[in-house]
């Protein structure tokens, strides 16, 4: 079984060593970072399927760090590991979509335990998906690790960028997607010819899925899009 691969922000080099070890010992895979834009920089470059926040951060706080991440994946699970205590940052940090917030300092036995239940209630979850880089989309499966789109013998080798935006369709699967949250997350900005790129990729997909009528990718006008699926 793949493990869950934790990315861990924390400045408190000890405590970070601390949760490393303790983590790894309970079959976690955990990358530690020790500030926020090194931490989004790896994020991007690989394929977490839990995040861990300390809040007061060099370079970039943990707030504006969780706001990046859930504009790229508004399911991964994301847990605020922080000193401040205060009611206003905890009420920022779950309108943030945090699952969690926990005050230091923790007891690492109880830290375990949010962490596995709140693993446990999103493998459950219709439409929310953890622990996996495979997604089934009609007759077709996306193999997102391997930028694949399969179906039966047949398979399509897809861009970096094909791929990065068919994820975010795929992990919001008949909600909208604004296009603000594609474009910052796949291109890092967002402007007139960017736009206009995003529109042919959009073009690019619908043909690789089009041998599947019961999907469609709707456009949302001066919105955004929504990958709509439909039960067979």
């Amino acid at each position: 079984m793949k493990r869950t691969k934790i990315l861990l922000v924390e400045d408190d080099t000890s405590l970070g060593f601390l949760l490393v070890d303790f983590l790894g010992s309970n079959d976690f895979d955990v990358k530690l970072c020790k500030d926020g834009k090194t931490a989004h920089a790896t994020y991007k470059q690989s394929n977490f399927d839990f995040c861990i926040l300390d809040v007061m951060l060099p370079d970039m706080d943990g707030f504006t760090l969780a706001k990046l991440i859930r504009a790229d994946n508004k399911t991964i699970p994301i847990i605020f590991l922080t000193a401040r205590s205060m009611k206003t940052d905890k009420l920022k940090g779950f309108n943030l979509g945090a699952d969690d917030y926990i005050t230091k300092p923790f007891d690492e036995d109880e830290l375990l335990c949010r962490i596995n239940a709140i693993i446990t209630r999103y493998n459950t979850e219709p439409g929310k998906q953890i622990l996996t880089d495979t997604y089934n989309i009609g007759h077709y499966i996306f193999d997102y690790k391997n930028q694949l789109l399969k179906s039966g013998s047949d398979s399509k080798r897809l861009t970096k960028k094909e791929n990065e935006i068919l994820k975010h369709l795929c992990t919001s699967a008949n909600k909208i997607v604004t296009r603000d949250d594609i474009l910052f997350s796949v291109w890092g900005d967002n402007d007139y010819f960017i736009g206009r790129s995003l529109d042919v990729f959009i073009a690019k997909l619908r043909k690789y899925l089009s041998g599947d009528p019961g999907i469609q990718i709707t456009n949302i006008p001066k919105v955004g899009y929504i990958l709509e699926v439909k039960q067979a």
